[in-house]
């Protein structure tokens, strides 16, 4: 009940609209059509296979775009519901942040860039929006999703100067220096818990990281020594996932606790402060810097371990590969696509490319380049 949220949060009833006016959602709010929209999408499927760390097929435990993005909206949910803000929102946001993010996660984004360095580049940050307000094609009277302008402003955690000025109101605040809602600051932070603790999980899961390891960052080691002293006879994946929920709940904790002594501190009463407002949500100086050591530790032993490196080598390959051949002779392309590169050129390949799965990349990668596909 939209009544039960702070004079803060962003309210349904109050939003700044969407692009294309439509009729009342009731008995839905706002917030919630752009949920329903966005689980409903194409690309949100999509990310089902679609790389978190680990390539799909490596293994049927490890996260995925989609699993993750469901992590991210349900910490989020937590976090608004103690600081009375907008659920909907956050959940909307959350599930719609990773929607443009290409197959095999950072390795083919950073891929796709250097491809596209002469044409704009590629982040999927903007391409998450792109797919909302253009590439998804659902609804008879308008191209994308329609989405609120709300859930547009969150879903858009950074911009440039140059891009902000093409998209309108909606990069204005980049501009302007000015921040979004409580709910997308959240929503943003969300993201940072769930990915550092299940990059976590997964890691020690792959092997490639190991409990000895970790015992060196601070915030890990804290928590699994309260493990073992409650548990003393724990063992296997237990002590793991006792560990990593804990330090999930401690970082809520910590960021609710904080948020709310900004908030009070900055004496915020309407969303336009909030936007006008230095940034709200955030970690105490404690605990943001385990946090930071506990992202340096998983940049340095998990993400640059050589075999993550050797499967974003290939991912990097496959993705430049596709590209080169695409761009080279649009004839490559599916129909639709053909027709759309002849008006968007290296832009609708990239679309194409980015909107791909994992699996999805490496078959049309065989069968252009693969001797036996012939008839592929």
């Amino acid at each position: 009940m939209e009544t039960s949220l702070a004079p803060y949060a962003a309210h349904s009833s109050q939003s700044r609209g969407r692009v294309h006016a439509e009729a009342p959602a009731a008995p839905r709010s706002e917030f919630q059509r752009d949920r329903d929209r966005i689980i409903h999408s194409t690309a949100f499927r999509r990310l089902e296979y679609k790389t978190q760390v680990f390539v799909n097929h490596e293994g049927d435990l490890f996260r995925t775009r989609l699993t993750h993005s469901i992590e991210v909206a349900q910490i989020g949910r937590t976090i608004a519901r103690l600081l009375h803000l907008n659920e909907d929102l956050v959940e909307a946001v959350a599930l719609a942040h990773d929607l443009g993010h290409t197959p095999f996660g950072h390795a083919g984004q950073d891929a796709l860039n250097a491809c596209m360095r002469e044409h704009g580049g590629f982040e999927h940050n903007l391409q998450s929006l792109r797919v909302v307000d253009l590439l998804e094609e659902r609804y008879a009277e308008f191209d994308g999703l329609n989405l609120s302008f709300e859930a547009r402003e969150g879903i858009l955690k950074h911009c440039s100067l140059g891009n902000a000025e093409k998209l309108g109101k909606l990069g204005r605040r980049f501009i302007d220096r000015r921040q979004p809602s409580l709910e997308a600051q959240i929503a943003n932070l969300a993201d940072e818990i769930a990915y550092n603790n299940h990059d976590v999980d997964d890691g020690l899961r792959s092997g490639l990281i190991t409990l000895e390891q970790l015992a060196e960052v601070q915030i890990f080691a804290r928590h699994l020594a309260e493990v073992r002293a409650r548990h003393p006879g724990l063992k296997g994946r237990r002590v793991v996932t006792e560990t990593v929920r804990r330090i999930i709940n401690t970082m809520i904790l910590d960021l609710v606790n904080t948020t709310r002594v900004n908030i009070e501190n900055a004496g915020v009463a309407t969303i336009d402060e909030v936007r006008a407002a230095p940034p709200l949500a955030a970690f105490s100086p404690a605990l943001l810097d385990e946090h930071r050591e506990l992202k340096r530790f998983l940049l340095h032993r998990l993400y640059r371990h050589y075999k993550v490196a050797r499967m974003s080598a290939k991912a990097g390959r496959i993705i430049a590969d596709l590209y080169t051949a695409f761009t080279g002779d649009a004839r490559l392309l599916p129909p639709e696509h053909q027709e759309r590169e002849s008006l968007e050129g290296a832009r609708a390949v990239a679309d194409y490319i980015a909107g791909m799965t994992d699996r999805y990349a490496i078959r049309e990668h065989r069968r252009i380049f693969a001797v036996e596909e012939i008839y592929g």
